[in-house]
């Protein structure tokens, strides 16, 4: 029996990591963890009996309390509650699946705990790659990608020397706004961004990949799960989302993970891996698949893409200025408090006005997001 800790249960990669649990006798749910929407964590109380939910927000975690009593389950909450939820004595994989810089601290502590990581935080690794992959590899545990990017590549690396990669090549959709002008973005609309042409995800890594800023992340977080140079990682893009990535190897030879865009797929790989279990999703079929096409990003357009390989390569504190800078911006829109375009000029902004830690402890990124939040809010809030 293999006991799961869910982090981030409601989310989008929550709720299908549940569904991939609900088709494998031989795994359970030991503990899961929320925001706020106390709504659906009741249900998923219910069907899969946790030993101890944690609800990030305070007042929300409460309610739930009132709802649990006569039950044996444990209610927590904040930052100890989710790192409660992922040291569970009896756990033996954390789905790191929470949106944002608060998963750094309970990966940490998940890793220090020995347990194995199926990772979807991909901020955790952009802002403190320095901290954790060391202890990755001290702890001797797995850290087994869950987004489906970083799944191919290690799907494609399986078996293979790593001084024998030569390029590892990210694809991207292009997201709602693929092929379109600075012009025609001028006036986008919150739905605008939000409507994916290929994939159902939550709202904030949906207008991360409208603006290309979530691929610009993955680089990053590539750099450190691979162990490779940036210049060594390339972006292409692959409207049918189709080819998940590739790896080109020192002899010329391209591998490359094909599926239909159905994220229970790197989910399954990473929950039952080194196995490969029954199908989820629909099935690849060639004979329907009109085409398989590739594109060059557009890096002045999407600025977010060009601004992360800044940040990466520039290292330190930076790449934590850039996540930051983005999440803040991210929110403000969706808030409809800034125009579309804007988000990628308070990055760019947060990240010309930073004055660099070369190599920062964890009291040190926590301290630069809270500058970064407060410099943006002070410029571009001010009138809101």
């Amino acid at each position: 029996m293999k006991n799961i800790m869910v982090l981030g249960s409601t989310g989008s990669i929550g709720t299908q990591t549940l569904d991939v649990v609900r088709r494998h006798e031989d795994m359970n749910i030991v503990s899961l963890a929320a925001s706020s929407n106390i709504d659906l964590l009741e249900q998923q109380i219910a069907e899969f009996t946790p030993e101890m939910v944690c609800v990030y927000q305070e007042d929300q975690a409460l309610i739930l309390k009132e709802r649990l009593q006569g039950k044996n389950i444990e209610v927590l909450t904040g930052m100890e509650g989710l790192i409660a939820c992922a040291t569970v004595s009896s756990g033996d994989m954390v789905v790191a699946s929470v949106v944002g810089m608060i998963g750094i601290r309970p990966v940490i502590e998940a890793i220090k705990a020995k347990k194995d990581i199926a990772f979807a935080n991909k901020e955790t690794l952009v802002t403190a790659g320095h901290i954790i992959m060391p202890l990755v590899r001290k702890m001797g545990v797995n850290l087994l990608p869950v987004d489906s990017e970083h799944a191919a590549v290690f799907q494609c690396l399986n078996g293979e020397r790593h001084s024998d990669i030569r390029k590892i090549i990210l694809t991207a959709s292009g997201g709602p706004f693929r092929g379109k002008s600075l012009k025609e973005l001028e006036h986008v609309t919150v739905q605008d961004a939000l409507n994916h042409p290929n994939w159902s995800m939550g709202k904030k890594i949906t207008i991360d990949s409208s603006t290309m800023v979530n691929k610009g992340l993955e680089v990053i977080e590539a750099r450190w799960m691979f162990d490779v140079p940036f210049e060594q990682i390339e972006v292409v893009l692959q409207p049918q989302s189709i080819i998940h990535s590739m790896v080109e190897f020192a002899d010329g030879a391209v591998m490359a993970q094909l599926g239909t865009p159905d994220m229970r797929l790197p989910i399954q790989y990473a929950l039952c891996y080194p196995e490969r279990r029954g199908r989820v999703g629909e099935p690849l079929d060639f004979s329907k698949l009109a085409g398989i096409t590739f594109e060059q990003p557009d890096l002045e357009t999407f600025r977010g893409l060009s601004l992360a390989y800044l940040a990466g390569k520039t290292g330190g504190s930076m790449p934590t200025v850039f996540n930051a800078a983005n999440e803040r911006a991210v929110a403000l829109f969706l808030q409809n408090k800034i125009p579309y375009l804007t988000m990628a000029d308070m990055i760019e902004d947060a990240m010309e006005a930073h004055k660099l830690i070369t190599d920062p402890d964890f009291d040190e990124i926590l301290q630069t997001e809270q500058e970064v939040c407060c410099y943006l809010d002070q410029k571009y809030c001010a009138g809101n």
